[in-house]
Formats: structure tokens, C-alpha cells, sequence
């Protein structure tokens, strides 16, 4: 009977055995990471120390200077990134120079045609005007640029300031809405002003005139440094 009982503890030892290996098997859980798909997030091309020329129709209009310029296609819209600031100088036909346009991040919706600036914007013309917000956008297609933060505008006579900024894209004729500023007396007398607002226009709104050009004759400055 001793070796029958023997036997018999080792087939259940074997079954208790493989019971447990089944039930530990059961128990295991895999651990997997979610799968990254390059059409989500993953930049097609990044570049770093940029300083290039950009064409729209086959005419040179800008100059591009960043530190880090990122193309994503994948996102949507597709855009381009300029994280770490960008400096902008836009050129005329001629290849003259005709603004600086400089701030901290940039995005541009190439589908859209339309940049979004972020962030001490900075804007100097070759006629010596200055705009300072921390939000612009410049739509290519309709050629204005438009804010909705407070903005600060200076030209060689007057100096603006309002939270609502539109202006085509040479910043010869702009509307500056809620705004306060000092105006030349003269600017009155001639009616270059808007005193009374228009049917459907708000009071508080200023519409002005395209800039004055110096009757004295000036050497044509090429280089432009852009101060705050």
C-alpha cells in the first residue's frame, strides 16, 4: 500500500504543480505602451540657426532670421513653428527693405496664408513707423494685419494707443479702436481726422490718413535698426 500511496502524492504533487502555473499564466497582464503615429505630432523638418530668403510668385519678399524653425504638416491646420523668435525683414519688387517685423513666437498657417505673432511684437518701416503689441496677425490673402490686444503705434507725428489694430500690410492706413493719443493741431484743420464718427461707426473709433511724405529730399536709408 506504501508505494501505491506514494504514487499517487506524486501525480497530485504534478497536478497541484501545473494548477499553479496555469492560474500565474492567467494572473500575467502585459504591459504595452500606446503607439506612436508619425501623422499625429512629428515635425517634418527642423531646422536650427536659420537665416534664409523667402519667394511668394517667384519674387523674393522676406527674409526669415530664427533660431529654430519647425514645418508640421501633421497638424491641423499644418503650420510653421518659430518657438524661439523670429526677425522678419519684408522686401518691396525691388528688393528695398520696407518693414522689420520681430517677436518671440510665430506660427504660419501656410494653407491659410496667415501668421500669428506672439509676444513683444515689434514692427519698424522705412517711413519711420513703430507698432508695439503682444498679438498680430497678418492675413496674405486680404494683405492687412489686425490685433485685438492693446497696441502702441508711433510715426514721426502722432503716437496711438488702443486695444483693437487694423491696418493693410505697407501700415499706410490704419483704424486704432478705444484708443488715446496725441495728435498735431493741424491734423484738425485740415480734417486729416476723423472728429465725428461715422453712421455705424463707434465713437471711439480713429481712422488715419496715409502719412505725409517730407517735402525735403532724403538720402534713402537701407539699413533700419530696430529699437524698443
Amino acid at each position: 500500500m506504501l508505494p501505491s500511496l506514494k504514487s499517487h502524492g506524486g501525480i497530485g504533487i504534478v497536478i497541484l504543480s501545473v494548477c499553479f502555473l496555469i492560474a500565474s499564466c492567467q494572473g500575467e497582464k502585459e504591459h504595452t505602451a500606446s503607439a506612436i503615429h508619425a501623422r499625429d505630432s512629428v515635425a517634418m523638418m527642423v531646422s536650427n540657426g536659420v537665416n534664409t530668403l523667402i519667394s511668394d510668385s517667384g519674387i523674393i519678399k522676406y527674409r526669415i532670421v530664427t533660431e529654430q524653425w519647425e514645418v508640421n504638416q501633421n497638424l491641423n491646420p499644418s503650420r510653421w513653428i518659430f518657438r524661439k523668435g523670429l526677425f522678419l525683414e519684408q522686401f518691396d519688387e525691388k528688393f528695398h527693405i520696407q518693414s522689420y517685423i520681430q517677436c518671440d513666437t510665430a506660427y504660419y498657417y501656410d494653407v491659410e496664408r496667415l501668421w500669428e505673432l506672439r509676444g513683444r511684437v515689434s514692427i519698424l518701416t522705412k517711413d519711420g513707423l513703430r507698432f508695439y503689441s503682444e498679438e498680430l496677425y497678418w492675413n496674405q490673402n486680404t494683405h492687412e494685419l489686425y490685433s485685438y490686444k492693446y497696441s502702441r503705434l508711433i510715426t514721426p507725428e502722432r503716437q496711438l494707443q488702443g486695444t483693437y489694430f487694423r491696418s493693410d500690410e505697407n501700415m499706410t492706413h490704419y483704424t486704432v479702436s478705444n484708443s488715446k493719443g496725441s495728435f498735431v493741431k493741424e491734423d484738425f484743420d485740415k480734417q486729416e481726422t476723423t472728429a465725428m464718427p461715422a453712421a455705424g461707426q463707434s465713437a471711439d473709433t480713429v481712422q488715419m490718413p496715409p502719412q505725409r511724405q517730407p517735402a525735403v529730399p532724403q538720402r534713402k536709408q537701407e539699413t533700419i535698426p530696430l529699437l524698443r
